[in-house]
């Protein structure tokens, strides 16, 4: 199945500083291309990943599960591993929570977190009601393209199948119990009005995580996809200036020595 025009997955071998970015469920890798191609013209090595079942047809999404995606993600940390002294992890929404089970399982392979919207659980009554109701129906309406910014558009899918949905929820549930294993130093962004993840999801991350370095931001400007909203810019310079403060390799402009 051919990937969606800008859905295609990014990479750049800059510098020995690397970051890997997550996208979120049931979107793709347009989505933080800005964001990536940023980072890689300051000369960081970056690496962003098509999630197994994005990028193509919601339903190929729906043969897959969060095991698939987190292991996706999980392959590409390593890869940048073995070529960077360090790697930061960022995500967006479900890509926030990869980003941060990444953190609790790798410990000081992952030198720092920046998430953005992140989210930690399926809210609604539906979601109780979807390991039944998962077997009768498909999908729902999708939840792409949270923007404020007018013309702004993200490439992902307008279904949500119910199966993958399901997985997404436990998925959530299993992030949630590994929190306090995060102690990383932690940057979370988030929009007061993102109407696909609410603002207690970003709030529940803070309560439980171990991090004692930890930065909070309001993108106030922005809705939920705030990478490719007003906020963008700030997203970008907030995460490298995270980055240059933690990584001696990093320069104050941002561009990665030894390169």
């Amino acid at each position: 199945m051919p990937v969606l025009p800008g859905a295609e997955p990014y990479r750049h071998d800059g510098g020995e500083v690397g970051v890997l970015l997550c996208h979120g469920f049931t979107g793709s890798p347009q989505s933080l291309r800005p964001w990536a191609e940023y980072l890689a013209e300051r000369d960081l090595t970056v690496s962003l990943p098509l999630l197994p079942g994005h990028g193509t047809r919601w339903e190929d999404l729906q043969l897959t599960g969060w095991h698939d995606w987190y292991a996706e993600v999980d392959r590409a940390l390593r890869a940048l591993r073995e070529r960077c002294t360090q790697v930061f992890v960022f995500g967006l929404s479900m890509g926030g929570a990869l980003a941060l089970r990444l953190a609790a399982k790798h410990g000081d392979d992952v030198a720092g977190v920046v998430v953005v919207n992140p989210a930690n659980k399926v809210h609604g009554l539906a979601a109780h009601a979807l390991p039944v109701v998962r077997h009768f129906v498909r999908s729902t309406p999708g939840i792409t393209s949270d923007i404020a910014k007018p013309g702004g558009e993200e490439v992902g899918y307008d279904r949500v199948p119910l199966h993958a949905a399901h997985s997404l929820r436990r998925f959530f549930q299993q992030v949630d119990g590994e929190l306090p294993q995060v102690t990383q130093p932690l940057l979370l962004l988030h929009s007061p009005q993102d109407h696909v993840v609410p603002p207690a999801d970003s709030a529940r991350i803070l309560s439980r995580v171990s991090s004692t370095d930890v930065r909070e931001v309001l993108l106030e400007q922005s809705y939920h996809v705030a990478t490719l909203d007003h906020d963008a810019d700030r997203i970008f310079e907030e995460s490298l200036g995270f980055i240059g403060r933690l990584a001696p390799s990093v320069g104050k402009e941002g561009t990665a020595a030894g390169g």
